[in-house]
């Protein structure tokens, strides 16, 4: 019977059909358009939009990059199993947003660098500067399959259509655009994109609303089944989620996501002005704060439209976060191409994270694993075919790795636990790099592979112990008592005495990021200061490249020798045997900069 309730659910009409190809047809336009009409003809037009872009569509390109199906179809999730004390997260970002524009944001923008990473190259060395973008790199082979996955699961809970189908063909046309137009393309795409998300969500939230019954109905169930939550101040660790974890480590995920992303950054530094950047900040936090309420709102819409019957015991939704395209399907179905709408809306969200990760994951090869290390200089054609060719090889190799990605659990808490392994580590390289002038190269890269080894053995191990049901969370009451229809009922079993877990598993994953940041910042502090007593030399840092509340306790003002730093930079990051020390002791002669 079950069977026959998923089919009905599953009538994506032609129209809506229309409207999916529609959204894909649109965003391959675009790249057309940039790629072809409007040439970029330099690396800075392919890669930073000739730091021309303007604030609003960059605000949206971000909100949009940043927002992927990850977080429009596991956030209602989370609502719907475990109630709305995530929400209180966003007091995390509002805190992200005054510590990134302050103190992380002026010292990037000020460089005029292209990758964030060359930072790292001219506050430590260039082993640094590859570490940190070995971790980028890592970071988002392993995040870029679960983005594109995630969208062709909502897929096939409303079409049928197997996701290795769809797949290639959303990831081909992200793949064309991207290569094609480059940064302008990416942004231009984003602003269409996030236009659909918000458009799907909110028709989502409106029509569904009215089917219960309105507002009241949907807050009270969910008050009544506990849902609707105040703030847990509990002090322990290892609760899920709570006040002190949502909020401060909240925070530190989200400053590693924003302040010091590639992805992030890359879009930053595009705007022509240090103002410009920092209002592009604030609207992303106003942008992405309005669609996370959207999301968790849709949440509390689930439970509220399937309190009686949990549509995960029937097996109408085959995984967790197949909830919300359900629920579309139950409101929206009847009304052709109003489906369609939320599955661009959702794909949309999958294509601005992929388009604008891959066009910063060819910045990276570009400027760190190529210039630092290879003395020949690339033609303007040279260039534009590496560019476009890690666009090509690094979304080909995304979407094989969606086999693997299926295998796994729930995405939203799966994603941040991976990313806590390298993210962490790198947040606290790049904040030793800008608040902390005495440490140097080989403390920071002490302290980032200690931190990358902790926190790999600390997730992976927490990870395993959860899928293999040592670790668990008690969710919200669930029942089957009100269904209408018949469903095999599939009896769990559960195993009354577990095997002991180390008690660091048990700890939140709210915490990993902070975890892998402070361990790489002890680590680092602590190795310097060896490296100091054993007598090794070491130049502080022009002021340029430190925060501008540490400039100011500074005894050393900057001096014009500061400017020939950054110049000398500038004049020899091609060269392979460049590092921040050499540049320091022997700053370029005036007849070297004329020549």
């Amino acid at each position: 019977m079950e069977g026959k309730i998923l089919d009905q659910m599953q009538s994506f009409s032609w129209v809506d059909y229309v409207v999916f190809v529609f959204m894909l047809a649109i965003s391959g336009l675009v790249g057309i358009y940039w790629g072809f009409f409007k040439k970029q003809t330099t690396q800075n037009d392919y890669l930073l939009g000739g730091r021309n872009m303007k604030v609003i569509p960059v605000a949206m390109s971000l909100v949009a990059s940043f927002v992927s199906g990850i977080t429009l179809l596991g956030s209602p999730t989370e609502v719907y199993m475990y109630g709305t004390q995530y929400a209180y997260i966003m007091g995390g970002i509002f805190l992200m947003t005054i510590v990134m524009t302050q103190v992380y944001l002026p010292v990037f923008h000020e460089l005029k660098i292209t990758s964030n990473y060359e930072y790292l190259s001219m506050r430590f060395d260039n082993r640094v500067r590859l570490f940190g973008s070995i971790l980028f790199a890592f970071t988002l082979v392993g995040w870029l399959p679960i983005v594109i996955y995630v969208p062709a699961l909502a897929f096939n809970q409303v079409t049928g259509v197997d996701i290795h189908v769809i797949t290639p063909i959303v990831c081909l046309v992200c793949i064309f655009y991207t290569s094609a137009g480059g940064l302008q393309a990416v942004v231009w795409t984003d602003v269409i994109q996030i236009t659909a998300m918000v458009g799907a969500m909110a028709l989502v939230a409106v029509k569904g609303t009215i089917d219960v019954g309105g507002v009241g109905v949907v807050w009270q169930r969910n008050l009544e089944s506990g849902r609707i939550e105040t703030p847990n101040w509990d002090l322990r660790p290892t609760a899920r989620h709570t006040i002190w974890n949502l909020f401060i480590g909240g925070f530190v995920y989200w400053l590693q996501a924003n302040a010091v992303n590639q992805t992030m950054v890359q879009r930053y530094l595009a705007l022509p002005t240090l103002r410009g950047a920092k209002w592009a900040v604030f609207l992303f936090c106003i942008g992405i704060s309005t669609l996370y309420c959207f999301c968790l709102y849709c949440g509390l819409l689930i439970y509220a439209r399937f309190h009686d019957c949990d549509p995960l015991q029937t097996k109408l939704a085959k995984a967790k976060d197949q909830l919300l395209p359900l629920l579309v399907m139950d409101v929206l179905g009847d009304i052709p191409g109003l489906a369609g709408v939320f599955v661009a809306g959702i794909f949309s969200a999958a294509l601005s994270s992929l388009s604008t990760s891959l066009n910063s994951m060819s910045a990276v090869v570009l400027e760190d694993f190529y210039k630092p290390f290879f003395k020949k200089r690339l033609s303007e054609r040279q260039t534009n075919f590496l560019l476009k060719g890690v666009v090509i090889v690094l979304g080909i190799l995304c979407l094989a790795l969606v086999f693997i990605v299926e295998k796994m659990g729930t995405v939203l808490q799966l994603t941040m636990t991976l990313e806590a392994i390298t993210m962490g580590p790198q947040l606290g390289v790049f904040t030793m790099g800008i608040l902390i002038p005495f440490v140097d190269a080989t403390g920071a890269l002490v302290g980032g592979i200690t931190g990358v080894a902790g926190m790999a053995w600390w997730c992976l191990s927490a990870q395993m112990a959860i899928a293999r049901g040592y670790i668990s969370h008690p969710h919200k009451p669930l029942t089957t008592e009100g269904c209408s229809y018949n469903f095999t009922h599939v009896e769990t079993f559960i195993t009354e005495s577990r095997p002991e877990v180390n008690a660091l598993l048990h700890v939140s994953y709210m915490w990993y990021t902070l975890a892998g940041s402070l361990t790489t910042i002890f680590v680092g502090v602590i190795a310097s200061k060896i490296n100091s007593l054993l007598g090794k030399v070491y130049i502080p840092p022009t002021p340029k490249l430190l925060a501008p509340q540490i400039r100011r306790f500074l005894n050393n003002p900057p001096q014009p020798a500061d400017e020939l730093y950054i110049r000398a930079f500038e004049y020899n990051k091609d060269s392979p045997q460049l590092n921040s020390t050499a540049v320091n002791m022997k700053p370029i002669t005036e007849s070297e900069e004329r020549s």
